[in-house]
């Protein structure tokens, strides 16, 4: 009777950490280049990125951030960078012939390959030369916090 209660106990607990993994919340990146971060905050230390598509494993939440792993690094990425769906790049020849799709222009926003940012600006043209500048600017995370600090605001989170 003993040798059947430790099997049941010992086939209950594979089965719950079998639940368990299979919970486990996989995620892809819908952004060009997810920073992960050492704190949930955009002012948070970066400890490595992530590229659209790329899968990774969802460990904690907490607000609009989750904590991430990715091929053995952890860091916190916030929750709009990431999509329920597996996302890929693909060559849109159908929508060539209809016009753009919602799709694309969500993309464009997020940001798209050299090559494919050319091939929307000669179907549609524009100039974007001031989102290019502005995608090329960077500011020291210190600089950052004495701005903030300056107007009042207290970033949580905020590397010291």
């Amino acid at each position: 009777m003993k040798k059947c209660g430790v099997g049941f106990v010992l086939m209950l607990c594979i089965c719950l950490f079998s639940l368990a993994v299979l919970a486990a919340k996989l995620l892809s990146v819908q952004v060009r280049d997810a920073q992960l971060r050492e704190t949930p905050s955009f002012l948070g230390k970066v400890v490595a990125k992530a590229e659209y598509g790329q899968s990774v494993d969802v460990l904690e939440e907490k607000g609009d951030w989750a904590k991430v792993s990715l091929s053995g690094a952890q860091g916190w990425v916030h929750s709009s960078a990431l999509s329920n769906q597996s996302l890929g790049l693909s060559s849109g020849a159908a929508e060539a012939q209809t016009g753009v799709s919602g799709k694309e222009i969500a993309l464009a926003g997020k940001g798209f390959n050299a090559e494919v940012e050319a091939d929307y600006r000669k179907r549609h043209g524009g100039d974007y030369a001031a989102v290019d500048r502005m995608e090329r600017s960077t500011f020291a995370p210190e600089r950052v916090i004495a701005f903030l600090t300056a107007g009042g605001v207290n970033p949580q989170g905020a590397q010291k």
